[in-house]
Order: structure tokens, then C-alpha cells, then sequence
């Protein structure tokens, strides 16, 4: 798939048709846990681990390297609900589209991609996306490195949500608009242009 998705983009290339995107869970408690060096015979410092039953908000957004962030979103719908979700968003998502980048509604070149997710694979988003019109780019299984959001976009957002802690949806949602609005178009173009960088990456650990 590496492979012949560098090709394509060498003899087409599509990231101006780009859009991308994820989820992940962002946490009412961000534990910052550092690494840390103890002196021969000392105790091991530790820290105490974020509880993995504590309140957390299911974040989903989509982006391009053009207009930034055309939509973000988030849910506390459990995992085996979330795919009935999903489709509310494409269709959230299809608006803000046409409103924000309608030279790729009206072209019909919009490029679709996103991981290989269960309820990204379901037959009712593929219905929902062949709906729509979109090309939807193939994703290896298990491959983070392989997705914009997972090896930047979200790995940044970690970063600044260390050690912040949140009594509330709305507290979530105020230092996300925060986030989105503070980082330019450089920033998410960069975040895509690595793209080229991670297939060929791809491709060199296969061919070892």
C-alpha cells in the first residue's frame, strides 16, 4: 500500500485533495510521567498512572493542509455505539466540506483518508463515503505511522495536554478550540507533507 500510494502521489500528485483524520481519547487527568534515574541502592522513583476508568471525551477531527481544521468533534458514546456516530459526522463533515473547500465538492476530487478502524470499515460508512463520491486511500492494518493524525497531529496535542486536568466537557472543549485555532497552516500542511517521508520508511523496513 506504501508503495502504491508514493507512486500514485509522484504520478498525481493529491495532497491539495487531502483530507485526513482520527480519533482518540483525551482524558479528564493528564498524567505526566517522566523517566527518571535513581542512584545505585536508591529506591526507583514512580509515578502514579492515569486511571484507565476515569472520565474521558472521544475526540474525532479531520483536517487538510489548506483550511486547517475543517471539523472536530467529540463523544462519550462507548466503542460498540460509536460506529452509528460516525456516520453523523461523515455527514457533518460532507457540510463543512462544501462550505469550507467547495472547489473539492464542485471538482468531486476530494481524497478520503482514514485508518482501518472497525466502524471506519463498516458497510454503512462505505455506503456513506460511496454516497459522497470521495476516493478513499487504502490503510494498512496497524499502522500509526501511516496516518497524519496518529504520527503528528495527535502526538502534538498530547504534548500540551500533559499535566492539564479538566473538571468538565466544556473545560475539554475550550482548550481544543484553543489548540485548533492556535496552530497555522504550516502546521498542519507540514503534518501531511511527512507523508512521502512515511512510506518510503515503510517500504525500507519490508524491504529488510
Amino acid at each position: 500500500i506504501s508503495d502504491l500510494l508514493k507512486k500514485r502521489n509522484e504520478n498525481d500528485p493529491f495532497f491539495k485533495w487531502l483530507i485526513t483524520g482520527g480519533e482518540k481519547w483525551v482524558v479528564y487527568n493528564n498524567v505526566n510521567r517522566k523517566r527518571s534515574w535513581s542512584k545505585p541502592g536508591e529506591p526507583a522513583q514512580t509515578t502514579s498512572k492515569a486511571d484507565i476508568h476515569q472520565k474521558k471525551v472521544m475526540l474525532s477531527v479531520w483536517w487538510d493542509y489548506k483550511k486547517n481544521c475543517l471539523l472536530w468533534t467529540f463523544t462519550t458514546q462507548p466503542n460498540d455505539q460509536f460506529r452509528y456516530v460516525y456516520i453523523e459526522q461523515l455527514t457533518k463533515l460532507n457540510n463543512a466540506v462544501e462550505e469550507k473547500r467547495p472547489e473539492l465538492t464542485n471538482r468531486k476530487r476530494v481524497v478520503f483518508h482514514h485508518d482501518n478502524a472497525r466502524p471506519h470499515t463498516s458497510l454503512v460508512t462505505r455506503q456513506k463515503l460511496l454516497e459522497f463520491g470521495w476516493d478513499v486511500l487504502p490503510h494498512p492494518p496497524y499502522s500509526p505511522d501511516l496516518a497524519p493524525s496518529d504520527y503528528f497531529l495527535f502526538r502534538s496535542l498530547q504534548n500540551s495536554l500533559n499535566c492539564k486536568n479538566f473538571n468538565n466537557d466544556d473545560d475539554v472543549k475550550s482548550y481544543l478550540v484553543q489548540f485548533f485555532a492556535g496552530n497555522n497552516q504550516k502546521f498542519y500542511e507540514r503534518g501531511i507533507m511527512m507523508l512521502p517521508e512515511r512510506w518510503q520508511r515503510s517500504l525500507l523496513k519490508m524491504g529488510n
